[in-house]
């Protein structure tokens, strides 16, 4: 299982929020670049960033960053937040990053999101982030009324390098991810399946590590506030991710 060590960005800034509220708020550094490059040095396979003020108002007031990250190291760098259309997903591209995750325009434009898919194949995943099982949208900030289940199930046949799912009622609390969550989808889905939300532990990462050991291998997951605050360091997160 690949690790996604994440930078959120708000402001220029690597911040996290709890539970999706941009009212709770912690700022981790001004840096995102050096740490950028702390996560790759540390053999990092992926390093996951998210311009959560384009999310939210859909204004990518942080791509100079994120063009800064991609140029500054050398692995993949997949990146969402506020694509929601060709020009925003290109310019990502051209910027150098791998991989573009795009959210709530694919609810809203379906035949879209599966053409850019077409397009670019494996380089745009879709990142689908939950309370309970409803699909959240614009930065978290709305509910869509739509089933995660159903919305999944729709673009499983769209060509998606990846479904990050992300249960945001444990975003940030570090009280270990929904692992049923994850069981669910790739139970049902042919399309890799990317877990974030919730892993505040070495134990946390080994537990969804261990699906494998069922014959449903999850393909990654994302890791960010207990990077941060000490909880867990980035050399046992990737130890803990590989776990046979």
């Amino acid at each position: 299982m690949d690790l996604y060590p994440a930078i959120d960005l708000r402001g220029g800034q690597c911040v996290r929020l709890y539970q999706g509220d941009f009212a709770q708020e912690t700022v981790y550094g001004d840096d995102p670049v050096a740490q950028a490059k702390v996560f790759a040095d540390a053999g990092a396979p992926w390093i996951h960033v998210v311009d959560l003020d384009a999310a939210r108002t859909g204004e990518a007031v942080n791509r100079p960053v994120i063009a800064a990250i991609a140029a500054a190291v050398a692995v993949p760098i997949q990146t969402g937040g506020g694509v929601r259309n060709n020009d925003n997903a290109l310019a990502l591209l051209d910027a150098g990053v791998q991989r573009v995750v795009i959210g709530t325009a694919a609810l809203e434009d379906p035949a879209w999101a599966r053409s850019l898919a077409d397009r670019y194949p494996g380089r745009v995943a879709l990142g689908l982030d939950v309370r309970g099982r409803e699909v959240a949208v614009r930065g978290w900030v709305e509910g869509s009324g739509r089933q995660l289940a159903d919305v999944a199930g729709e673009f499983d046949d769209a060509g998606f390098a990846a479904l990050i799912a992300t249960q945001i009622n444990v975003d940030g609390a570090g009280t270990g991810p929904d692992l049923d969550l994850y069981v669910e989808l790739l139970e049902s889905l042919e399309t890799p399946v990317i877990a974030s939300g919730g892993v505040g532990t070495a134990e946390h990462l080994r537990a969804l590590a261990s699906l494998a050991e069922e014959g449903i291998p999850l393909d990654g997951a994302i890791v960010g506030k207990a990077l941060y605050d000490g909880a867990l360091t980035i050399d046992d997160a990737l130890a803990a991710a590989h776990t046979e």
